[in-house]
């Protein structure tokens, strides 16, 4: 009996702890936000709504938002894939495959941007070729292959972590009653693992719209709404720049929220 209390002490002493430091983590994120965006509203709200009003910055905003979508879309083609194989199964030289397709999450992003040039620029090893038929340099192709360089390893690992949660028997069992694989994959193991793939699609986009340094490199023109508020913070400083990065926290938040309110109904596809 004493050991049991003493157990569940302990164990109410690390949800204590455990919780005090959600609670600085969840400050540290929301007091820099909040500190920015109130500031806006107080300090200068008819600042806000003319950035609201401004066409340039809200179709800043929005390539932002459709480029990241359009990387978002390639990512899960290419990644949800990638990600099976990767889960199911084991190949020569796999560990190297899972470290190359991770390097994006850590090499600087000017460099992803110089390395981009390298390939898709107007001299590069596809954009050479291409230049008659399709732009990167300056263009929305440009912004989406930087955007999707740098996020596609999220989606990738997502829908690995995914599938590898989806006990193999229950494809087996499908292909045993007639199912070809493409079958149980599309209609067991997809729907199974349709909230890791969720998850990794909404890191994926996030990613991706938040991205500066590789696209600033590779495609400058047309602004995507990172590129703009750095333009604005070089030549007018914060003011310009401040009520631009608050519209975009405030449209990006308001998705994320929407997108998280929809997804916790997705209580048919837990693993339970």
């Amino acid at each position: 009996m004493k050991a049991t209390i003493r157990k569940t002490r302990k164990l109410e002493s690390l949800t204590f702890i455990f919780s005090f430091l959600l609670l600085v983590l969840f400050l540290f994120v929301f007091l820099t936000l909040s500190n920015m965006i109130f500031k806006q509203i107080l300090d200068d709200f008819q600042g806000l709504i003319n950035t609201v009003e401004n066409r340039a910055v809200v179709s800043s905003i929005f390539l932002s938002l459709y480029a990241g979508f359009l990387a978002t879309l390639i990512a899960f083609f290419l990644g949800a894939p990638a990600g099976y194989i990767l889960a199911r199964f084991d190949f020569p030289g796999k560990s190297l495959v899972e470290s190359i397709i991770d390097v994006p999450v850590v090499v600087p992003h000017t460099v992803a941007g110089i390395a981009l040039l390298t390939v898709f620029g107007s001299n590069g090893l596809i954009g050479g070729p291409l230049e008659a038929y399709i732009q990167f340099r300056d263009a929305l192709p440009g912004i989406v292959v930087a955007m999707l360089f740098v996020s596609v390893p999220y989606m990738t690992n997502s829908a690995r972590e995914g599938f590898k949660s989806v006990d193999p028997r229950l494809e087996n069992a499908a292909r045993s009653l007639g199912a070809p694989l493409w079958k149980a994959f599309l209609f067991v193991t997809l729907p199974l693992s349709a909230r890791h793939i969720l998850i990794g699609a909404i890191m994926t986009w996030a990613r991706a719209i938040s991205e500066f340094g590789a696209v600033v490199l590779i495609a400058y023109y047309p602004m995507i709404g990172p590129t703009l508020i750095y333009d604005r913070f070089l030549s007018y400083g914060m003011s310009a720049s401040r009520p631009i990065a608050v519209l975009l926290i405030l449209v990006t938040l308001s998705i994320f929220i929407v997108i998280r309110v929809l997804s916790a109904g997705w209580s048919i596809y837990d693993r339970d």
